[in-house]
């Protein structure tokens, strides 16, 4: 399985696997810092959940944690144009 990340805005990724979108990351800013979160967008039965999902929702330190979890995906990121900030 393959999978790719496509940034929606910062902190936020569509999950893809073979063309579907099938889960999103999200971070979660803290006072202690910040918590990322790998979620798949069905509930799905355990059986039929894609690997490396073993629940429907997953909880990690760092954006890097959860690309070596998804097997070092593709990352999309979005394209700054320097007149916004």
């Amino acid at each position: 399985m393959t999978y790719s990340l496509i940034q929606l805005a910062s902190g936020s990724y569509d999950v893809v696997l073979d063309g579907e979108i099938i889960a999103s990351v999200v971070r979660v800013k803290t006072q202690q810092g910040a918590i990322w979160y790998a979620e798949l967008l069905e509930d799905l039965p355990a059986e039929k959940r894609p690997q490396p999902f073993r629940e429907i929702e997953h909880q990690f330190g760092s954006l890097e944690d959860i690309c070596a979890w998804l097997g070092h995906p593709t990352v999309t990121q979005i394209r700054r144009d320097p007149w916004m900030s």
